[in-house]
């Protein structure tokens, strides 16, 4: 018969192996759930394009298995630009259509900027990056209340899976593309094609057609 001492020994012996179970459990899982944050390179970022190391963020959720962060590249000169770069890692990585809806969702948020898009000129569709990602995108022009001056802007949307990371990556683009505030009527996408150019000309051949552009080139794996 087992005694009452030998009941308890036992006990605690399957409590000890249940401990060590569910730390063989969660070690592997953390070790399976490293998070890389997506980014440019510097090679591709010239003397006017900076990160906003201010505005650097991450949260995670459910003991880190779910994981956001994003990074803020905004260019220094009279045209207010920036690139937004966004990295999640969720516990089951999302589908094609979670995927298009966080191009609208991400896209909603310039609106809150004192952006207004035309709809109008709603431009969506699949490209390759040279990091071997098929991605989905929006473009969108519209304008820019928020300044004293009315100015035209242009913004994209672009959204792709990382499976070698296990992320989703979102990007948000947005440059302004006149400067009304010098009497200057002229329309410059110098900066806009920085951030959209690929090799293959995707958005259009001259001066969109380019080895350098910021999103062509995000490192994510």
């Amino acid at each position: 018969m087992i005694g009452e001492g030998d009941s308890k020994e036992a006990k605690i012996y399957l409590i000890i192996a249940f401990i060590i179970i569910l730390a063989v459990f969660f070690a592997v899982v953390f070790s399976g759930n490293q998070f890389k944050q997506a980014y440019v390179h510097h090679d591709f970022l010239d003397e006017k394009w900076l990160e906003n190391l201010d505005e650097r963020d991450s949260v995670s959720y459910f003991f880190g298995l779910e994981k956001w962060g994003s990074l803020i590249y905004e260019l220094d000169c009279n045209y207010t630009t920036y690139l937004i770069i966004t990295t999640i890692k969720t516990i089951v990585m999302m589908d094609e259509k979670e995927l298009k809806d966080e191009i609208e969702e991400t896209v909603e948020k310039a609106l809150k900027l004192g952006i207004t898009l035309d709809n109008n000129t709603k431009i969506s569709g699949e490209r390759m990056l040279k990091n071997g990602h098929k991605t989905m995108y929006i473009v969108y022009n519209g304008n820019d209340t928020s300044k004293n001056s009315y100015e035209q802007v242009r913004v994209i949307g672009e959204v792709w899976n990382c499976g070698n990371s296990g992320t989703s990556i979102i990007s948000l683009g947005f440059s302004q593309i006149s400067d009304n505030s010098n009497n200057n009527s002229k329309i410059n996408t110098t900066y806009w094609e920085k951030i959209i150019g690929d090799e293959g000309g995707t958005f259009g051949t001259k001066g969109f057609q380019r080895e350098d552009g910021l999103i062509y080139n995000v490192v994510c794996h």
